[in-house]
């Protein structure tokens, strides 16, 4: 394996236009995100083929052409595991990859398993144990060390031929265009930041409108500060702040643990909305985490986990894969609330294969 470093813009075009014909490119990144809340691009790494190359971000003074190449629809990016690249991308770039070739979620699909990681389909594609002595090194210093170049060149290097590997695998069985949808629908962001407050369904519905509020408030702060949500306000004071519903800058002083600097800075602000959410009356409630199925929503999430099992042994697909556990239960809410919008992954191939028999089976097993 070899590898090649690009420490400037005019380096990377000219790579780019050598090989501008290719029609799949490898690429993962290198990031840092200890204190922060966007993660900080440290390395770009990309494959054809034959050599990995290893982009310096912080040496780019203009990065038009590799925005271009990632957006590029002619060219399958083949990302492994992509969640964590897409945020790199979009906060960096202002881009996603498309189209998106996922090799873990390509493996699940085309029987594989499920969740497989890079060194997993590395050991079984070469028989290679991947190291993992880098894993945790600071990829913004500078000059990257031996090792850490190594490494990250290959993340590239194999996954070019396992992604064109699975690539013909989907091809054969097809289910190309379902590996295609999966990355067209992949976005950053993960869950909206109010679902881990799993318990927050008790709270009476002004501490559930306070709750929100705040955790709404926090999202903004990290983002405009470019810092951890913790830093700003650990998950233990927000539910406090929605329990106490403080309606003064001294009450909020008092709270148990409260940053007096952030009382300082925004407890004024943060009073003020509190208030706001807590005389606030009318309107839908804060989207929150469901409350547990009761027993009959329980006894139909069994039957239709049985009717899933069999698909994913039809399909050879694992079940989780096909729709997880969050999901059932969310079709079975959708049965006594139609108005539920569902989910964007119900699209596409897994609408008519998965989510239309599922929805066939509920209607003839109403609950009650």
């Amino acid at each position: 394996m070899s590898w090649h470093l690009l420490e400037s813009t005019a380096a990377l075009d000219a790579v780019l236009s050598d090989h501008a014909g290719a029609a799949y490119v490898a690429v993962d990144t290198e990031f840092r995100r200890r204190d922060t809340f966007f993660p900080q691009v440290a390395l770009v790494q990309l494959c054809w083929g034959a050599d990995a190359y290893l982009v310096d971000p912080l040496q780019l003074d203009d990065t038009d052409s590799l925005a271009a190449l990632l957006t590029e629809p002619r060219v399958v990016k083949f990302i492994h595991s992509a969640s964590e690249d897409l945020e790199v991308f979009a906060h960096w770039l202002g881009v996603l990859p498309s189209p998106l070739f996922d090799t873990q979620r390509a493996a699940a699909l085309v029987g594989r398993g499920a969740g497989l990681s890079y060194r997993a389909l590395v050991a079984e594609y070469f028989e290679i144990d991947l190291p993992k002595d880098e894993t945790q090194s600071d990829w913004l210093q500078r000059p990257l060390s031996p090792a850490q170049a190594e490494y990250a060149a290959q993340d590239v290097s194999y996954l070019h031929p396992i992604g064109c590997s699975l690539l013909e695998r989907a091809a054969e069985m097809r289910r190309l265009e379902w590996v295609l949808e999966e990355g067209e629908r992949m976005a950053p962001g993960g869950k909206p930041p109010l679902s881990k407050f799993k318990s927050a369904y008790k709270l009476p519905l002004a501490q559930q409108r306070v709750l929100s509020a705040v955790v709404d408030w926090r999202e903004h702060e990290a983002r405009h500060r470019d810092r951890p949500r913790s830093w700003i306000l650990s998950d233990k004071l927000v539910s406090a702040l929605a329990r106490v519903k403080p309606r003064s800058v001294a009450a909020l002083s008092a709270i148990d643990e409260m940053p007096q600097g952030l009382v300082r800075r925004a407890g004024e602000r943060l009073v003020s909305l509190i208030q706001a959410a807590d005389d606030s009356e009318g309107g839908p409630p804060p989207a929150l985490s469901p409350a547990p199925l009761n027993s009959q929503g329980r006894q139909l999430l069994s039957g239709l986990s049985e009717q899933l099992l069999e698909m994913a042994r039809c399909m050879d697909i694992p079940p989780e894969v096909l729709m997880p556990k969050a999901d059932l239960e969310h079709l079975i809410r959708q049965q006594s609330d139609p108005d539920l919008p569902s989910p964007s992954v119900w699209l596409g191939w897994r609408d008519a294969l998965v989510v239309q028999p599922l929805r066939r089976w509920l209607a003839d097993h109403p609950a009650g």
